[in-house]
């Protein structure tokens, strides 16, 4: 049975408030919208790196965070999620391989070599075991980074823009080695862009969101053909649900 990711997630800021509900099974799923709609800031309160004022986590039935009595809070290194980010954070000290390690150090000497050999194989790094990340591309690091947050199998993976700071070539191989990972887990994965043709070509589920706001919900072809208010027709560039059917969908639609 696949893992289930459920969320309602409470957070008020100075001028922002976020109040965003989820459930979400095996697959990726996109949360795409406008910087400042609160996507990393979901991302970074699931992972446990900041607490919500109110709601609850639940990963497979098990809480991981309840704002109500008694009120609980794992710690990030107890929810077994894997977490990319931008800057992808490697250790400057360690080599490609290390790296990768990391990310399981709780599986035995044998089972840990057996899987860092066959995600470096999985994601390209085949040649570079022994490089340190300043000694490797931007692309390759960010390979190196999922390759880190997968190996220790986690029951989640939180993906923040982990593709913006690529050129395009670079971000169609790390969309296919993640696709090629997916094949391999049966796991929610959380994708944060605001980024319509990679949401597109990524995406099993879309949760558009707008100032703190879920504003829809459905597949990426759903939400393309059929925004249902204007918020979300102007984020994927048709007319809303209500609008002249006619108009063609957004070049940006790629599945």
């Amino acid at each position: 049975m696949s893992t289930r990711l459920s969320a309602h997630l409470v957070k008020r800021l100075p001028g922002f408030a976020l109040d965003v509900e989820l459930e979400v099974g095996a697959g990726i799923t996109v949360l795409f919208g406008p910087s400042g709609a609160g996507k990393s800031l979901t991302l970074r309160m699931l992972a446990g790196l900041l607490p919500p004022d109110d709601g609850h986590v639940t990963l497979d039935g098990l809480d991981l965070y309840r704002g109500t009595a008694p009120r609980l809070a794992l710690p990030p290194q107890r929810r077994h999620l894997g977490v990319v980010f931008q800057n992808h954070s490697l250790f400057p000290h360690m080599t490609v391989r290390q790296n990768i390690a990391f990310g399981a150090r709780t599986l035995t000497n044998a089972e840990r070599d057996e899987r860092v050999a066959g995600l470096v194989k999985q994601f390209r790094l085949e040649g570079l075991e022994d490089r340190s990340p300043a000694h490797i591309s931007g692309g390759q690091r960010q390979r190196v980074a999922l390759a880190r947050a997968i190996v220790g199998r986690p029951r989640a993976l939180l993906l923040d823009e982990p593709f913006s700071s690529l050129d395009h070539p670079m971000r169609i191989v790390l969309r296919e080695c993640l696709g090629e990972a997916m094949r391999h887990l049966d796991v929610p994965v959380l994708l944060v862009t605001h980024d319509l043709e990679e949401a597109c070509a990524l995406a099993d589920t879309m949760l558009v969101l707008a100032a703190g706001r879920v504003v829809q919900q459905g597949t990426p072809q759903q939400v393309i053909t059929r925004p249902l208010n204007e918020t979300v027709a102007a984020l994927v560039r048709r007319p809303a649900a209500d609008g002249d059917g006619g108009v063609e969908r957004t070049a940006a639609w790629s599945r």
